[in-house]
């Protein structure tokens, strides 16, 4: 719990691995995740590396389980997942890994592939048996007379686009056969084509022909399966008559062009049902054969289903461990990988403990060596969380990660954030639905946990569900204290206030006031919160707007206090003590002489005026205005004198000017103080002697180290002189003198402009709560005052609506878009408000090489 209020103190190392014990040992600092390995070979293309095949064969080994997988996920088949996470396979272990793999994906090709040719084959069966029957019953319409083709080939033929008019039906010529030419004798072509194709392939037809051909087709009513991708699709069957050869060319080529599949028809009868019985029986035989492939298919599926996750596991982590391993460097003799890691100073034991295991797993002699290294580039920031505080942590990254070492907000965050937000949010019912929500996710964490869902906004509440249940928390806690519950009141320890007047008159008054100078107030007030009192008069929102204006104030006011000395904790771990002095110092004397000091006026004037004080100066009538009274004493400006006195206490006038002037001066003190001391530690170093080298002590350096002191954690302090002179030279050494005033005049203004704004900011815990309170009031007014106004058998019905509406405008409104709204309020207020007073943010995360974060977020690639 330490380093969540200060990260980790980190050390980069130096690790050598003997080439037989690197793979075991950088699977066992995965399975670790304390490791952050450096890249050595930053100039090496990603194809030019040692470990490059090997990483091929990963990729191709996960192109197959994914084909596994969408095979599995195809037929509903669902993948066996404990939860376990087997360990990385030896090397050894690839190849048969990738017999397996390789056999089980030519093995489903072939099954599918065979699948698809029978389900071709049958589709064909299928189109050919719908053929036999819809063609049967085109020759069987004529009844009587006239040859079964001759009379089908009788058409229509218009000449509208030359006469407009229709003709009468002609035939197409048709003689004898003995009369007749063999390429003028009727013929006709039968096939099936998709249905929404038929119209513009009719069309074609008549235009490419003339006219000259007979069309004739039927819906196929059950949809048929498309072999190649499973698709339903719905088809017609046609049968075209024409004559000669030049239009049986033609028809060919137009049927081609649509796609349409034709088929042999016989035109006797006989043949016609011979064949339709030999289609019968092939259908069947295919059934069978179809059944038997897909059990085949289903029980190979089945079989990998149950290693499935598994498979995945081993093969990321392989894969993980190689490109780790490209990140190493080879020493001269090729026998010995050289990396770099950063690793938390905590956990040099545990990382030892794990190479050492990894060593004796590969069955090397040789032990690892670990050592550390001085650097003077910054270490990254490393917090340790759980799964509570790792919501809070993740609020304060998205502004910034905190510099190496830095004060971290987020222990705070854990209660302020809550608060503030309930300030905005305080309502009993309303906290108590998010509460419960919260609760929820909560106990049904693993559960809901084990889904592993792609949609963003539930992924977005699981990960803040101890937020949002800490926020339900304390807007019930406000709520209680507002005494506001879905806009009405709780009348527990019972009102203060009586009222004295007789029946008639509050009957025929629909205003009457309650003097609290009178025996109309007990003098006792309400023992928590507001009194319930305050939700019948009409003069609520004044006496709400007073009480939560002053109270935003007082804490935005404490809550800028508290950063700028959390800041305070910054400037003495890193020593600096010039920044105490010549920043830390002023900005608390100005924003206590100043902001403080109005708070403070604000308790004066809560308990000193009082409605029923006898002395008059004292009396709620004659209390000052804090407003006015903060906007004189900054101006200087004499209050006006009336009846009453403008001055809360004896000698405020005189306290008044003294805070201001001293709040004034502390301005140049914070824009010239540090850039001065700075310039006189440079001189005095400039003036300073060389001293002689000296090796007495081993001191290589001689006396240059009376000036730079390198820490071992890989910071550079500033000493000597400098050091001397409170930490002059700390951040600054290679800087500009111009920008060193330009860069303290801006944070100067930014201070003394913010401090300003900022209060003025926090205002908004005022507004927003004031327009909770408010439309929750308008919400149970316009809509279930309604529902329960009404009475009988139709008032309950109406109610039953009535009420369903107004939870539903409720959750939706009040509690989602206005927690949404108070959520990101409350955000900004810890984001600028709070943390510019002490957060830098200008700090690089902690990125361990660990298997648990790379397979999360593999899975949740591999969903999206």
């Amino acid at each position: 719990m330490g380093s969540l209020f200060r990260s980790e103190e980190m050390t980069l190392c130096q690790l050598f691995l003997q080439s037989e014990a690197a793979y075991a040992c950088v699977s066992e600092l995965g399975e670790l995740g304390l490791v952050q390995f450096r890249d050595l070979n930053p100039d090496v293309n990603a194809f030019q590396r040692k470990f490059v095949n090997e990483v091929r064969r990963c990729d191709e080994m996960e192109r197959k389980l994914r084909y596994l997988e969408k095979e599995i996920k195809k037929d509903g088949i669902p993948m066996l997942d404990t939860g376990e996470s087997p360990e990385a396979p030896q090397p050894r272990e690839m190849i048969d890994l990738e017999a397996t793999f390789e056999k089980l994906e030519n093995e489903l090709r072939e099954v599918n592939q065979n699948a698809e040719a029978l389900k071709r084959n049958f589709l064909e069966l299928t189109e050919l048996k719908h053929i036999l029957r819809k063609t049967q019953v085109f020759f069987d319409e004529q009844e009587g007379g006239m040859h079964t083709t001759e009379s089908m080939t009788r058409a229509l033929i218009t000449d509208e686009s030359r006469t407009g008019k229709a003709m009468g039906p002609v035939q197409l010529g048709f003689l004898e056969k003995s009369q007749e030419p063999e390429e003028y004798l009727p013929c006709f072509v039968a096939g099936v084509i998709l249905r929404e194709r038929l119209p513009a392939f009719e069309r074609m037809l008549w235009r490419a022909c003339r006219g000259n051909v007979f069309l004739r087709q039927a819906m196929i009513e059950s949809p048929l399966e498309d072999p190649s991708n499973g698709d339903k699709v719905y088809k017609s069957v046609f049968i075209i008559f024409f004559q000669g050869d030049q239009l049986k060319t033609r028809v060919k080529k137009i049927c081609e062009g649509f796609r349409a599949t034709l088929y042999p028809c016989p035109e006797a009868p006989t043949d016609r049902r011979e064949m339709a019985m030999g289609v019968m029986t092939r259908i069947e035989d295919l059934n069978t054969v179809l059944g038997q492939t897909q059990d085949h298919r289903h029980r190979v599926l089945v079989a990998a289903a149950k290693n499935l996750k598994n498979w995945f596991v081993k093969v990321r982590k392989i894969k993980a461990i190689y490109h780790t391993l490209n990140l190493f460097n080879l020493d001269v003799t090729q026998k010995c990988l050289i990396a770099e890691c950063w690793v938390p100073l905590l956990d040099m034991e545990t990382i030892q403990i794990a190479l050492r295991r990894g060593t004796e797993r590969s069955g090397s002699s040789v032990p690892p060596i670990l050592n550390r290294m001085e650097t003077f580039e910054d270490p990254p920031t490393y917090n340790r969380t759980n799964k509570f505080t790792n919501a809070f942590q993740a609020l304060i990254n998205a502004y910034g990660v905190a510099s190496y070492r830095e004060m971290n907000p987020a222990p705070y965050t854990i209660i302020t954030f809550p608060f503030l937000f309930a300030v905005m949010f305080g309502d009993l019912g309303h906290g108590a639905i998010m509460a419960l929500f919260g609760l929820w996710m909560v106990l049904k964490e693993k559960p809901l946990a084990a889904k592993k869902t792609d949609n963003e906004i539930w992924n977005i509440f699981f990960g803040g569900r101890y937020i949002i249940f800490l926020m339900g928390v304390f807007s019930m806690y406000t709520g209680f204290v507002y005494n506001d519950i879905f806009s009405k009141s709780l009348n527990v320890f019972g009102s203060s206030w009586s009222i004295n007047y007789n029946t008639s008159t509050v009957m025929t008054n629909k205003a009457l006031q309650l003097n609290p100078g009178s025996n109309d107030y007990s003098g006792t007030p309400y023992p928590i919160g507001v009194d319930p009192v305050w939700q019948v008069s009409d003069n609520k929102i004044i006496f709400l707007n007073a009480y939560k204006m002053k109270i935003s104030i007082i804490f935005g006011v404490i809550h800028m206090l508290f950063g700028v000395f959390v800041g305070l904790f910054n400037h003495r771990y890193f020593k600096n003590k010039m920044a105490i002095y010549c920043e830390f110092i002023p900005q608390v004397i100005f924003l206590v002489f100043l902001f403080f000091y109005m708070t403070l006026l604000m308790f004066i004037k809560w308990t000193k005026y009082s409605a029923d004080n006898e002395n008059k100066n004292l009396s709620a009538g004659c209390a000052p205005s804090i407003l006015i009274t903060f906007i004189n004493m900054v101006l200087f400006k004499p209050p006006q004198k009336g009846l009453c006195n403008p001055y809360m206490f004896g000698g405020q006038a005189g306290l008044q000017k003294f805070l201001v002037v001293i709040a004034l001066l502390c301005v140049p003190w914070m824009l010239l103080a540090k850039p001065l001391m700075i310039m006189r530690s440079r001189k005095q170093a400039a003036h300073q002697p060389i001293a002689p080298y000296s090796n007495e002590n081993g001191d290589a350096d001689g006396g240059l180290n009376q000036h730079n002191n390198v820490q071992a954690d890989g910071t550079q302090q500033a000493g000597g002189a400098a050091a001397g002179g409170g930490g002059g030279g700390h951040g600054h050494e290679n800087e500009e003198m111009s920008e060193i005033f330009i860069h303290q005049g801006i944070h100067t203004i930014e201070y003394v402009l913010g401090s300003v704004s900022h209060t003025a900011s926090y205002l908004r815990l005022w507004a927003l709560s004031l327009a909770h309170a408010q439309l929750a009031e308008v919400l149970w007014n316009m809509v279930l005052k309604n529902g329960l106004q009404q009475g009988g058998w139709i008032g309950g019905i109406a109610l039953w609506i009535i009420f369903a509406v107004w939870a539903v405008l409720t959750v939706g409104i009040l509690v989602l878009m206005e927690g949404l709204s108070a959520f990101l309020h409350t955000l900004r207020l810890h984001w600028v408000e709070f943390q510019s007073k002490f957060y830098a943010g200008l700090g690089y995360a902690f990125q361990p090489f660990s298997f648990e974060m790379i397979l999360e977020s593999s899975s949740n690639s591999s969903e999206d």
